[in-house]
């Protein structure tokens, strides 16, 4: 069956239908409505069959699960919403046609909106996260299915400010505390659409707060919150801006003064309730190719082969196309062959990257993939059986699927 959102217009009466369709399909066992009430369930979310077999899924249970999907805590929520927006002259349609003018790039919309109505930009929306219209130029946390980003953004982020947007207002995304600039720093798609660095600058100059805690969500500093979010354009923009820098953070941005400062000149750790934080640093130097700093962390005991979110050093630093870096960690004489959670060796994570990698995440150089490998097999990275196979059947241009093929079985790979 094929699930697609209804549009604002939708009444009431037009969701309690879809509700119903769905409770049909539910029970002929549809993969695609039983995978939808694994995902959007709270209690049955990504429950499997096999361990609950008397598990009983209502129609209640079915309105629940839709609910969550387009982003309310429960279906009175929803119907309370969908009564609201249906009005054509109502405050909450002209939040959402706002929404809407931004996801769309329209800016002379959004400014004819603002001026209609200029309490817009303190009003929230009624969906779960409770966002401002501020909140949805980062459009991180708030609903996936607006897909489009416009260039424009920077644009209309200053629209919104101009017209009274408060610039630290916090949303209940992530754990609640979640503030534009945060929101944005810890998104893809600034960054794919090429605007990261001037909304940050623009929410900057316009007074965001840099340094409080959760703004990034999670409770998560908005420089942490980049580096778990693979952001490291942000994270040093913010850096460079004046963040506050932790042991943690200063790692990941490359920052070897900072880091210095945290030991003592026999070489430990000034304060031994850092380690966990010298941990976590050497992580994300391995993971952003901060190799200076790398290095100064495992001269003094840190551990790149201990994994992080279940990958060590190698393993980020393999995904991240970091060759400095991989050549460091094969001298120190880091394991290649260790899995980590995904089942993937250092040699894995490099094949992984190559075909599903963001380029967002390597930042700013280049990676060279051939070379990547290359290094990985030469320093007797163990090719797994069956890897040619899986390499003719990936979506690589052509030249470069045949380097590879070749560097491989130059190393002794079979068909």
């Amino acid at each position: 069956m094929e699930i697609s959102l209804l549009p604002i217009s939708a009444g009431v009466e037009l969701y309690r239908r879809q509700a119903a369709r769905f409770y049909e399909a539910y029970l002929m066992k549809d993969a695609a409505v039983v995978e939808f009430v694994r995902e959007h369930h709270p209690r049955l979310r990504k429950w499997v069959e096999e361990d609950c077999p008397y598990m009983t899924v209502t129609p209640a249970d079915i309105q629940l699960a839709m609910a969550d999907w387009y982003y309310f805590e429960t279906w009175m929520h929803m119907v309370e919403w969908v009564m609201e927006v249906t009005q054509k002259e109502s405050p909450v349609f002209q939040f959402e046609s706002a929404v809407e003018a931004i996801f769309t790039g329209d800016a002379a919309r959004l400014e004819s909106l603002l001026r209609e109505n200029p309490g817009l930009t303190k009003m929230r929306s009624m969906r779960r996260h409770h966002a401002t219209l501020l909140h949805y130029i980062g459009a991180n946390g708030v609903e996936y299915y607006r897909g489009q980003y416009p260039p424009n953004m920077a644009d209309l982020l200053r629209l919104l400010l101009d017209a009274g947007a408060v610039v630290d207002a916090c949303a209940d995304m992530y754990g609640g505390g979640s503030t534009t600039l945060g929101l944005v720093a810890t998104s893809i798609h600034p960054v794919r659409a090429g605007v990261m660095v001037p909304l940050l600058s623009a929410l900057l100059d316009a007074g965001a707060t840099l340094d409080a805690q959760g703004t990034a969500g999670n409770g998560h500093s908005v420089v942490k919150g980049c580096l778990y979010n693979g952001r490291p354009e942000a994270a040093d923009y913010l850096a460079r801006r004046g963040a506050k820098l932790g042991l943690e953070e200063a790692a990941g941005v490359g920052r070897l003064d900072i880091v210095r400062g945290y030991f003592s000149d026999n070489g430990s750790l000034k304060d031994p309730d850092n380690l966990q934080e010298m941990e976590l640093g050497l992580i994300w130097a391995c993971a952003y190719g901060q190799t200076a700093v790398a290095e100064f962390l495992i001269d003094r005991g840190g551990d790149p082969g201990k994994p992080v979110d279940g990958m060590n050093g190698v393993h980020w630093a393999a995904i991240g196309g970091h060759l400095d870096t991989i050549r460091l960690l094969i001298g120190r004489n880091v394991s290649l062959e260790t899995v980590n959670r995904f089942g993937g060796t250092a040699l894995g994570s490099a094949f992984w990257a190559m075909v599903n990698g963001n380029e967002v995440n390597r930042w700013p150089e280049d990676t060279d993939d051939v070379m990547v490998i290359e290094t990985l097999v030469s320093a007797g990275a163990r090719i797994e059986p069956g890897t040619l196979g899986w390499l003719d059947r990936q979506n690589l241009p052509v030249a470069k699927k045949a380097m590879i093929g070749d560097l491989l079985r130059h190393h002794g790979a079979e068909n």
